[in-house]
């Protein structure tokens, strides 16, 4: 029973995982470091926007039937009784044939109806006072931008599960947000397998490779927007590593483990998720790269058992950790945006699996065009540092020509 595998569908193993979907926790950071994280509250107007009725140009402040018949003939001249500056207020009231220097962006003041802007006028002095030329006709709230006429207290300015980018930034300062509440980060686990992995600052040995997997996965994990915890890597022997892995989900709220998970002599991760009691969820997807992505959960986590081949264990993560990380930070959108594209080039290759091929995808005559990376063997890195998506292609095809419009799923 234990390595009884029977594939299933790609999407039958999406819903799988998200069954088991868990939302993290609400916690306030300073507004300085809440960029690219995750609302956890809907964020409302405490006042409205503008809090004040205000003046939109530079010009004066005046009261609309001061003006019935001004035009460049015949201006209406009205005396200057005070200059508002923005951030100050002309504490009187307008009175007849009176009018205010006012800036951008200043409070009009009480008995002002409508403000002029300053092209259209002329100031000059005479006996000791200041005089202001209309050369326009004004109606009443003319060049006035009201209170509330941007945002009204109480709207919900930004709802929760919207990524905070530097324009939401700018709402929360202006409704004084200093601290802003945001979904916790879910901490990932990240352990390798394999007794032929070599760490990034150890020499190569023969029959040796360095371990890749761990520091792409958590890449991958910072870029979903959660933390990753490198654990380092799994021994051979059974008895130690089940000792280490009982002890590390202890410290993370779901784990993933890099190869160990087919059926050869030194796979152990099946044996594992065994002795551990843990649930598997699904051992082989009908798919390639990545076909024994096991993934299995222990009470409330989950174990990402992915593939040791680079490309594999890229796709595994994407198409299955990822709408985790979103489903727990609460993100309004689960999982990689979808866009259908025309491929570039043909792809004879037929599969009786679904396919996810490394691809590069660009605009050309203003339609989504997209290409393979490169080489698209399991094994190979390289055509990774070039992919900003994932080319779907359905399983049981005999290929693809130039043309054919297929789903890509977004990377970068």
């Amino acid at each position: 029973m234990l390595n009884e595998r029977k594939p299933i569908a790609v999407t039958e193993a999406i819903q799988r995982v998200c069954d088991h979907t868990v939302t993290g926790e609400t916690e306030y950071v300073a507004l300085s470091e809440s960029y690219q994280r995750v609302l956890a509250k809907d964020i409302l107007a405490d006042h409205d926007v503008p809090a004040f009725d205000r003046s939109p140009y530079d010009g004066y402040a005046l009261r609309a039937q001061d003006t019935p018949q001004a035009n460049e003939n015949n201006p209406s001249v009205l005396e200057i009784v005070g200059h508002i500056g923005a951030g100050s207020i002309y504490p009187n009231r307008l009175e007849e044939q009176q009018a205010v220097r006012i800036m951008t962006g200043a409070q009009v003041p009480t008995n002002a109806d409508a403000v002029v802007m300053l092209e259209d006028t002329e100031m000059f002095e005479e006996k000791g006072k200041r005089f202001v030329s209309v050369r326009k006709s004004l109606n009443r709230h003319d060049n006035i931008s009201f209170r509330g006429e941007d945002i009204k207290k109480g709207k919900v300015l930004v709802e929760k599960g919207t990524v905070i980018n530097p324009g939401i930034t700018a709402l929360l300062a202006t409704f004084g947000y200093a601290d802003v509440p945001v979904t916790k980060k879910p901490v990932i686990g990240v352990i390798a397998t394999g007794s032929e992995l070599l760490e990034v600052d150890q020499p190569l040995e023969p029959g040796k490779i360095r371990n890749s997997n761990a520091y792409m996965i958590m890449a991958q994990i910072k870029r979903a927007g959660a933390i990753p915890k490198y654990f380092g890597q799994l021994t051979d022997d059974l008895p130690e590593s089940l000792e280490k892995m009982t002890e590390v989900i202890k410290e993370v709220d779901f784990l993933i483990t890099t190869g160990g998970v087919s059926v050869g002599d030194f796979d152990l991760l099946p044996e594992i998720y065994q002795e551990m009691q843990a649930n598997v969820l699904f051992n082989k997807i009908a798919m390639r790269p990545g076909s024994v992505t096991t993934v299995a959960t222990l009470k409330d986590q989950i174990l990402f058992g992915l593939s040791g081949n680079p490309s594999a264990c890229y796709v595994g993560f994407e198409l299955f950790t990822k709408p985790i990380i979103d489903s727990y930070l609460g993100k309004k959108a689960i999982g990689n945006q979808k866009k259908h594209a025309k491929l570039a080039v043909v792809i004879s290759k037929d599969n009786p699996f679904d396919r996810f091929m490394r691809g590069t995808y660009s605009i050309e005559h203003g339609e989504l065009s997209v290409r393979p990376a490169g080489k698209d063997k399991s094994n190979m890195v390289h055509s990774l540092a070039a992919a900003n998506c994932l080319i779907q292609l359905p399983g049981g095809s005999n290929g693809y020509v130039k043309g054919s419009q297929v789903i890509i799923h977004i990377l970068e």
